[in-house]
């Protein structure tokens, strides 16, 4: 869930709807509304995918197939329009008679895409994957689904009103800036998708993948986002609901619009951590050996830059969405700290300018993720459309929080004036209590799902367990070499074994290490490539786990859906 394109997305990432006041801790809880039946689409019975080539390389290489699953524009019509929704499969590696079924897979966002997933598979250790036919997908709208939704490719170009609302006119200009994007979506290609891009839309999808397939159940692994779908899917089909991953946990409580001003707080949080860690860092850095200080220094660029963008590129706005990847993820914090020190050091903004570009792309169609990430969030509860509303509960979290609270906003604010309007003014009602083991996993800190989202789906899903990366920050870290989580995710996917549920409310049933905090390299590697711009931010540490460029793709979808 948050806001640059290129990030759509752990969470995902995930952003509120129903604009309540921020939630504290004595927050009291919304009634949820009531939760709809399978009927709908039951009657559809869509035919069996026709398996071909992947025009994907890395897809090709691991040996994938490659097709689409035929599902109805709108499931109270089945007899109706289709569209089609991309599938990829990488078929189990044990004999017929020890496979497991299909492992669905979904990145996040909502807008991710994750037909590039289904080698997941091979991130398990232990050879936990191999039971599996591993499938991953691209929702409706997304990427090789048919159509797809873009609306305005350039919407997140440079010169950008500031996101802050302290200068008179802001507001208004921000107003009009997403309000045309909304009216853009309304005459895009895919806008016959709109009316039917809600959560439940997916989550249908996602059960017609399952008979297209010819399968009883689904396997599911779900990031960011992927674990709402995962907890609705649940919930309307427990019958059908087998194995359940759940990493990075959505709170079902906060769909949509409080979930983003939770994340402002968690966000700025995490951004103190980043501080610290380059204060720590200083003989690599050397912008100072406190936190504190270095925190400062970034805001009070963030202020020079709104007097005058540099290189006529980097204002205030791209300031914070270059950086935001420190408050989802450890994986990075090298090239961001390297950055961040040629910015302060030597007034070198090129790698600043590529870390906003790795995350934010330009031209036609690249606000794909973007434009479903708003189909999905402004259409599944209803969101306000008074902007004294919002600038009154983003005032007061800003006050607290000021990283990303006001670009937090801004990039939800074309739900005010989306074409399509939600219906539902509250959230399904989540309940997992007819389905079996779900294994979830959190770290303390995510800022993209804060850790009492899933402490709130471990008491929705009683038979469900908690595994806790404790203290540490980052976003949706699972299969990424930490023994004491993946081997855990491998035996669950194995055997169906699963950690001890311990009793009570409020705490996790097993604590793991988190993803490590990064060790950065000499200081003349930093110094040395500092002025370069074409040099690729990859968000990426290299550690064992999940290959590189699976990580860097769900990094990727995490933080557009995020802000």
């Amino acid at each position: 869930m948050k806001k640059t394109i290129g990030a759509v997305g752990a969470a995902f990432s995930l952003l509120g709807v129903g604009l309540s006041a921020p939630v504290t801790a004595a927050r009291s809880v919304p009634a949820q509304g009531a939760t709809p039946t399978a009927d709908a689409s039951s009657s559809y019975a869509p035919p069996p995918v026709t398996w071909g080539t992947c025009a994907n390389a890395r897809l090709s290489k691991a040996g994938a197939q490659c097709g689409f699953v035929e599902v109805p524009l709108d499931y109270a019509k089945p007899k109706g329009e289709k569209i089609k929704i991309a599938v990829s499969r990488i078929k189990h590696k044990t004999s017929d008679a020890k496979k497991q079924g299909i492992m669905l897979v979904n990145p996040g966002g909502p807008g991710g895409s994750g037909l590039t997933l289904s080698r997941l598979g091979g991130a398990v250790p232990n050879k936990g994957g191999d039971p599996y036919d591993w499938i991953g997908f691209d929702p409706r709208g997304v990427g090789s689904s048919v159509p797809t939704l873009a609306c305005d490719g350039n919407y997140f170009g440079y010169n950008r009103p500031d996101y802050r609302v302290t200068k008179a006119g802001t507001s208004q200009a921000w107003l009009k800036k997403s309000a045309a994007y909304s009216a853009s979506c309304s005459k895009a290609a895919g806008a016959k998708l709109m009316p039917h891009m809600k959560t439940i839309d997916n989550v249908r999808d996602m059960d017609s993948i399952r008979k297209a397939l010819g399968e009883k159940q689904i396997n599911f692994y779900g990031f960011s986002y992927g674990t709402y779908l995962g907890q609705v899917y649940a919930t309307m089909f427990p019958k059908q609901t087998r194995r359940m991953v759940m990493d990075g946990v959505v709170d079902p409580r906060d769909v949509w619009y409080d979930a983003n001003l939770n994340q402002d707080i968690a966000f700025d949080k995490n951004m103190d951590v980043f501080f610290d860690w380059v204060a720590g860092n200083d003989a690599t850095y050397h912008l100072g050996t406190s936190g504190k200080a270095i925190k400062k220094q970034w805001y009070s660029m963030r202020d020079k830059l709104a007097k005058k963008p540099a290189n006529g590129k980097i204002g205030p706005d791209e300031w914070t969405d270059a950086y935001l990847n420190a408050g989802y993820y450890v994986f990075g914090w090298e090239d961001d700290g390297a950055a961040l020190a040629a910015a302060l050091q030597k007034g070198d903004f090129g790698p600043t300018t590529a870390l906003y570009d790795d995350a934010n792309g330009s031209g036609p169609g690249s606000d794909n993720s973007y434009a479903v990430y708003l189909g999905t969030q402004c259409t599944d509860v209803k969101w306000s459309n008074v902007w004294s509303k919002w600038l009154s509960d983003n005032s007061k979290v800003d006050k607290k929080a000021p990283f990303e609270t006001w670009a937090n906003a801004m990039f939800n604010l074309p739900c005010t004036s989306w074409p399509v309007k939600a219906t539902n003014a509250q959230a399904m009602k989540i309940d997992g209590s007819k389905v079996g083991p779900v294994l979830l996993i959190a770290e303390t800190h995510d800022g993209a799902t804060p850790f009492p989202g899933a402490l709130e789906v471990r008491k929705r899903f009683p038979k469900s367990a908690l595994i806790e990366g404790v203290g540490g920050t980052t976003h949706s870290g699972s299969l990424n070499g930490i023994a004491c989580t993946d081997d855990k995710i491998s035996a669950y996917l194995l055997t169906g074994a699963m950690p001890a549920r311990t009793g009570g409310p409020g705490h996790a049933d097993v604590e793991c290490d988190p993803v490590p905090q990064p060790e950065p390299g000499p200081a003349n590697e930093v110094t040395d490539s500092a002025s370069s711009t074409k040099k690729k931010h990859h968000h990426v540490q290299q550690r064992e786990g999940m290959q590189a460029d699976l990580r860097s793709s769900l990094q990727k979808v995490a933080t557009v859906g995020a802000r």
